[in-house]
């Protein structure tokens, strides 16, 4: 199940990879062909300016029709002409603002000395013009593009997975709830029959103990196929003593571990901790918290719980071991369903119980703090 998740994580790793080696191919190759483009930008201003001048300079001979055309042939590169003391003599390709077009101009001017050094006009030897230009609007947008495409595949790939997210949540949802369902199904009627067995057995055998422990394991089959039946429907939440059924479930767990493995439970004496809980589903929770500490301690160690109130709204469980803990990167993967550390296991209890805990009964169950060799602490939160 490991592999699975591991492989899972990889493909989204790949797929943002090149989607990554998309956006920066695209981006030297479009920065590159806007670079092309400026400079042949360049060369057509050098070309504007002359006929200007040309035009400027003009008598009955030239070719007025040619010079014109030159000129009103830009029509996509912005060009501000002006004297040598950069008052603004004739301009094309520039939004004109409502008021206040000298300061525009003059602005305009400044900024675009900046960039590059104007192109110089020389009409005689003791007069000159400047022309400023700046880049075409489209050869702009070329250089943003890259940008764009960047944005795009970011909010492609946000859509993706979050629509793959859905859709795979969904299906383990309906999964879950199926399987759920259909063993609760399936365990009912043997479960049934050996109650009906027990009961026999202890009309014939009055005295005998055995009857009772076997009465007391039915029992738990009882309770283990009603938690798998709400599964998937809206829990019953009641107003339950929370110290109660954490000594259940903690009691339940002790009998059944060795003795090489204690389990404290601390809570506050001589105060009614309440909580609105389904019982059944909630200390199977605390259950499977205790058997991933056992597993993880390899069935020797101590599991300390602690049940406090964090204010008037929330209650406070923590389950500590003293297992061989975990790193920081896998304390939201062990909740994914299908993770697991274990060789055999299905990576199913803890995404089972963040969906009781979260789902149900609207808390919080997290990893507080876990260290590599020394234990793991898991978070419990309730509202009250």
């Amino acid at each position: 199940m490991n592999r699975i998740y591991q492989t899972n994580q990889i493909l989204k790793f790949v797929f943002i990879a090149v989607a990554m080696i998309i956006v920066v191919a695209s981006t030297i190759f479009t920065n590159r062909l806007a670079e092309k483009l400026s400079v042949e930008e360049t060369k057509k201003i050098e070309v504007w300016a002359e006929a200007t001048r040309q035009l400027i300079l003009s008598d009955e001979s030239t070719d007025m029709n040619f010079l014109l055309n030159i000129i009103e042939g830009n029509t996509t590169i912005p060009v501000i002409m002006t004297d040598e003391n950069d008052n603004m003599l004739q301009h094309r390709n520039i939004k004109m603002p409502k008021s206040n077009e000298e300061m525009f101009f003059s602005r305009k001017i400044a900024r675009l000395k900046e960039v590059r050094p104007p192109i110089v006009v020389k009409l005689d030897a003791d007069t000159r013009q400047f022309i400023y230009y700046d880049e075409s609007f489209l050869l702009k947008q070329l250089y943003i593009f890259p940008y764009v495409q960047f944005g795009i595949i970011i909010i492609f790939l946000i859509i993706v997975i979050l629509a793959f997210s859905s859709t795979k949540k969904a299906e383990q949802n309906q999964v879950w709830v199926g399987l759920s369902k259909e063993t609760a199904h399936q365990l009912g009627t043997p479960i049934s029959s050996l109650l009906a067995w027990t009961e026999l057995l202890k009309l014939r055998h009055e005295d005998d103990k055995l009857i009772n422990d076997m009465e007391k394991d039915v029992r738990r089959l009882s309770i283990i196929a009603e938690r798998f039946s709400k599964i998937g429907s809206k829990p019953d939440l009641k107003p339950t003593n929370l110290t109660e059924a954490m000594n259940n479930a903690v009691g339940y767990m002790k009998n059944r571990s060795s003795n090489k493995v204690v389990i404290t439970l601390n809570h506050p004496i001589n105060e009614l901790i309440t909580a609105p809980l389904n019982v059944p589903l909630f200390e199977w929770v605390i259950e499977n918290l205790c058997k991933n500490a056992i597993d993880a301690m390899n069935g020797s160690g101590n599991i300390d719980i602690t049940v406090k109130k964090s204010n008037t709204k929330e209650v406070i469980i923590d389950v500590k071991d003293t297992g061989k803990g975990m790193e920081r990167k896998m304390h939201k993967a062990i909740f994914t369903p299908g993770f697991t550390t274990k060789e055999r296991g299905w990576g199913l209890g803890l995404s089972l119980a963040k969906r009781i805990i979260e789902e149900y009964h609207k808390g919080k169950i997290f990893v507080k703090q876990s260290e590599v060799g020394v234990g793991t602490v898991f978070r419990i939160v309730i509202p009250v």
